[in-house]
């Protein structure tokens, strides 16, 4: 069953009559914690015949408020979907950012969702100015005959799995780590725009370059192996993400570039699905193009390598 989609406040169809059991959380990464408290609702529901919820909420892409975007919306929703929510709401957090604990409950848990049962982490909060934690939803449920089950926090490398920690992670270059605490290949969706034409005239690695768009985090610079997803296969790719010292000058924008050694073809204008396996190299200056495109080359190599086995 395809995920049902929400993005304002409403009563969830077939809701009340099909009750819900309901994830509560803004599931920025879908990390392991996420997939945590996202599979503990699928699983009750499945067991009392309730449907599979979970309610979350959206930022303008200019905000700061819970750092920058890990995943797109369109990620986000394919992610929550595998997990198997079938019901999902996402309304603007301005919305219901001034609604009290107890008006949550009645008017989004209640009345929107017909909730049975809510899931959530322990560090969960809720209402206007976050002045609810878990024993408040445990005091208000329990008096609406709602159940809550609080999902103890995923651990990675002996401390909590956060969103914060896999940015520091992008940030750094670990994407190994990132993967790990995200519990699936850290991958990007920006669409493709048009570059200098560098890599197809002068170095002959014709590239796809894709912005980042505001908002979404940016990996830390480097060359990294990577897949693309074009005309609905993969494809082995090598990534490089941030300055171009040996082409630009100084202060010149950061770029996102994939080299797909098997590939040709015209995706301007697409947004694929570029997925990172691990950091191959730092970015450096070097003496001519042919070092550079020696580079480029390896990194493709190594990613065949990676990817497919081969060599």
């Amino acid at each position: 069953m395809a995920m049902h989609i929400l993005t304002e406040l409403a009563t969830l169809a077939p809701a009340p009559a099909q009750p819900c059991a309901a994830a509560l959380g803004f599931f920025d990464g879908v990390h392991l914690g996420h997939r945590r408290v996202l599979g503990a609702a699928v699983a009750w529901a499945r067991e009392n015949a309730c449907t599979p919820a979970a309610f979350t909420f959206t930022l303008p892409d200019e905000s700061t408020q819970k750092g920058g975007r890990i995943l797109s919306a369109a990620q986000k929703h394919a992610r929550i979907e595998r997990l198997g929510i079938e019901q999902y709401m996402e309304p603007p957090f301005a919305a219901f950012r001034a609604l009290t604990p107890e008006q949550f409950v009645d008017d989004v848990l209640v009345r929107c969702f017909g909730a049975k049962a809510v899931f959530c982490g322990d560090n969960f909060t809720f209402g206007a100015r976050a002045a609810g934690n878990v024993a408040v939803l445990k005091d208000l449920c329990a008096a609406r005959g709602i159940a809550v089950q609080v999902v103890p926090m995923a651990q990675y490398a002996g401390q909590t799995v956060s969103s914060t920690r896999i940015r520091a992670a992008l940030a750094a270059g670990d994407i190994a780590a990132a993967n790990a605490m995200l519990g699936a290949p850290y991958a990007l969706d920006w669409p493709v725009v048009h570059g200098r034409g560098i890599g197809t005239g002068l170095l002959g690695t014709p590239t796809i370059n894709q912005r980042c768009p505001a908002g979404a985090v940016l990996p830390g610079s480097g060359v990294y192996l990577t897949r693309i997803r074009i005309a609905g296969r993969w494809w082995p790719s090598a990534t490089g993400i941030g300055p171009r010292p040996t082409v630009d000058k100084p202060g010149a924008p950061v770029t996102c570039e994939t080299w797909v050694p098997d590939f040709a073809g015209d995706v301007y204008g697409q947004a694929p699905l570029l997925e990172f396996g691990r950091f191959y190299a730092p970015v450096r200056k070097f003496d001519s193009l042919d070092g550079l495109r020696a580079l480029i080359l390896q990194a493709g190599a190594a990613a065949k390598a990676h990817f497919t086995g081969e060599g």
